[in-house]
């Protein structure tokens, strides 16, 4: 029997998945383990395991292409199996999806609709067919999940545009589709997500490049809003002394390269003085949740690492229980499999304070946006030289970096951000008491 490969849900938040690239061609051999493509989620990009054997006998989706989870991507045969018809493949997919709806009798017929299916998308790309649509007597295309979901929703499917062949209705569609159909969603597609006010129409002009949003690029741009417009922020910002943290890493290094092989950065330094501060204070290591405050029992260090379709932020799992080196070498793997697009899903779950720092761009001070469900988030700045005072009134040359917290005013007061901060600095100051 044919093995028909869905795609998969690689993201506690994912509904659907673009096809970067396929790493298996049809005819190729594969094994269960194998690679068999880069799928890009909602959070990153990561590479889909196979577990099946055999052949792949033919795509669904095109590289490029995107597909709800569960919908069909690719069919993979042993060897001597006869392969799938179309209709095959849509009762499969039916069945996959919950099974197909009967249609509506007209005209004294009575007609079974063909399921929804990932099929569309490489319809649309020549890849394949679709089995042919049901439209008698003016009824609606569309897909049985889409017709269970419309009325679910008390959506009218005559108002709701298709994105299938044919102007077929999907359930994507249905699913982005407000209460109301097309008329409703016509001023809602006029507003910005929050506060009503009409999105900024950009004039095309000679030579632009217009940049189709990735799965990652949207995500980030809706969890930044929403939080932006739905949390209420603050911020606070201090100047420490970074000549002692400087000094004792270039001594630790000198002794841990002959060791445990392992380097330190800056950064892991500052990692760690966030994790040991929040132990010391437990109120911004909470959540707001709604009619509670949740205050969380580990501190799980969410860590913003660049890429290139944007920034991810794993998380270091109880680090609040980790040394110094474990954060090091954790955080060292982490961007490795971020940057190698081999992060798992669960690697961003469980985060409980973020840390971002753009020290190594040369920018000295800024203020980032909160990680929700997170009230707290810290921006590290570069170390820079600059003339300082010192215990005796003398102007003398010292390094300094600056540090800012962003804070969610729901859960944490500006007192206690500062008694927070005024523990990181200490801790930075004083880089021995960050060891015990």
């Amino acid at each position: 029997m044919a093995s028909y490969i869905e795609m998969p849900k690689l993201s506690d938040t994912m509904t659907e998945g673009t096809l970067v690239k396929w790493l298996k061609q049809e005819g190729d051999a594969v094994e269960s383990g194998d690679i068999l493509a880069e799928i890009e989620t909602d959070k990153a990009t990561m590479e889909m395991e196979c577990f099946e054997e055999g052949a792949v006998h033919k795509i669904l989706i095109p590289a490029g292409g995107k597909a709800p989870i569960g919908a069909f991507i690719a069919i993979i045969l042993e060897e001597g199996e006869e392969p799938p018809t179309e209709a095959d493949i849509a009762a499969a997919q039916g069945r996959a999806a919950g099974g197909a709806e009967p249609a509506a009798a007209s005209g004294g017929s009575s007609q079974q609709e063909q399921p929804e299916q990932a099929l569309s998308t490489s319809a649309e790309a020549g890849t394949g067919s679709v089995a042919e649509e049901i439209s008698e007597g003016g009824r609606v295309k569309a897909s049985p999940l889409a017709r269970k979901i419309a009325r679910q929703r008390g959506i009218n499917l005559a108002d709701v545009r298709g994105s299938g062949p044919g102007g077929r209705i999907l359930k994507a569609d249905v699913i982005t589709a407000p209460p109301g159909g097309a008329a409703a969603a016509a001023p809602a597609a006029a507003a910005a997500v929050a506060g009503g006010v009409p999105a900024i129409q950009v004039p095309s002009l000679p030579g632009d490049t217009r940049i189709p949003l990735s799965g990652m690029r949207r995500v980030i741009a809706e969890r930044l809003l929403a939080s932006k417009t739905q949390i209420p922020h603050f911020y606070l910002n201090i100047e420490v002394d970074a000549a002692p943290l400087m000094a004792a890493r270039k001594q630790i290094n000198e002794s841990s390269e002959k060791t445990t092989g392992n380097k330190y950065s800056v950064n892991d330094f500052i990692l760690k003085a966030a994790v040991a501060s929040a132990v010391r204070v437990p109120a911004v290591n909470a959540s707001w949740g709604g009619d509670a405050i949740i205050q969380h029992d580990h501190v799980g260090l969410s860590v913003a690492i660049s890429v290139e379709e944007g920034l991810v932020t794993p998380v270091i799992r109880e680090a609040d229980t980790k040394s110094l080196l474990q954060i090091s070498q954790e955080v060292k793997e982490l961007a490795g499999k971020a940057r190698n697009k081999k992060l798992p899903p669960d690697a961003f779950e469980g985060g409980t304070l973020t840390i971002s720092n753009l020290g190594a761009w040369g920018v000295d001070s800024f203020s980032a946006i909160i990680n929700p469900p997170q009230a707290v988030i810290l921006s590290v700045g570069a170390i820079v030289k600059k003339p300082v005072l010192d215990d005796h009134g003398e102007v003398v040359a010292g390094l300094r970096m600056n540090i800012g917290l962003s804070g969610d005013h729901r859960v944490v007061d500006g007192a206690v951000a500062a008694e927070y901060l005024a523990e990181v600095r200490k801790l930075i100051e004083h880089p021995a008491l960050m060891l015990v």
